[in-house]
């Protein structure tokens, strides 16, 4: 099989952290997207997150993965392996 054939998903672990973002016009605070780093393992990425939401600068810190289709490029929706802090609710991605 070469690559060209591979059709299987490749999986990325991800850890991403946020912040809180100041008041808008709106009056209503909200969060915004810190840091990202991808690891090769779920545990790598659950660590990372439980580090970074320890952090006082840090709202909140999500480990998840997501499945990518090699031939498309196409990303599913992520699979959160933890969620700690203050977290975006899952339809705001």
């Amino acid at each position: 099989m070469t690559p060209e054939e591979d059709t299987s998903a490749k999986v990325h672990f991800i850890c991403q952290t946020y912040v809180a973002q100041k008041t808008g016009r709106d009056g209503q605070a909200g969060l915004k997207i810190g840091k990202q780093f991808q690891y090769s393992s779920a545990a790598e990425a659950e660590n990372r997150a439980e580090r970074e939401a320890q952090s006082d600068d840090c709202a909140g810190a999500d480990a998840y993965m997501i499945s990518e289709d090699p031939n498309s490029g196409e990303v599913g929706a992520p699979r959160f392996l933890v969620r700690l802090g203050d977290v975006p609710e899952f339809d705001d991605f």
